[in-house]
């Protein structure tokens, strides 16, 4: 399960996720990570050819063979559904300011 973001935790999954591991990557519901917005460069539109803005190439460099579900720690809810994500998976990956985590619940 990867909770992290920027660069060391999302490189790190990817590396798992590179030798055949199932990577869940969660992300914010508003906007998703951070690093979709890092560019450019972005992905370019199939059709136009035109940058794809919010779909950094770096994001999608670092993220490679994940899953992606949207998550909100900051609701019960979201809480839970990270709680059940967590009993289900071998290792959790989190690179969070010391406590912060804490912060969402236990």
């Amino acid at each position: 399960l990867d909770l992290s973001r920027v660069l060391a935790g999302p490189w790190s999954t990817q590396l798992l996720a590179d030798l055949g591991a199932d990577v869940i990557k969660v992300e914010n519901p508003n906007r998703g990570d951070d690093t979709r917005q890092w560019g450019p460069p972005y992905l370019k539109d199939k059709e136009t050819g035109e940058n794809c803005v919010g779909e950094s190439a770096y994001f999608h460099c670092c993220n490679r063979n994940k899953r992606s579900v949207a998550v909100d720690f900051r609701t019960k809810e979201g809480q839970d559904i990270i709680k059940k994500l967590v009993l289900k998976s071998d290792i959790v990956v989190e690179n969070f300011k010391v406590g912060k985590l804490a912060e969402y619940g236990r």
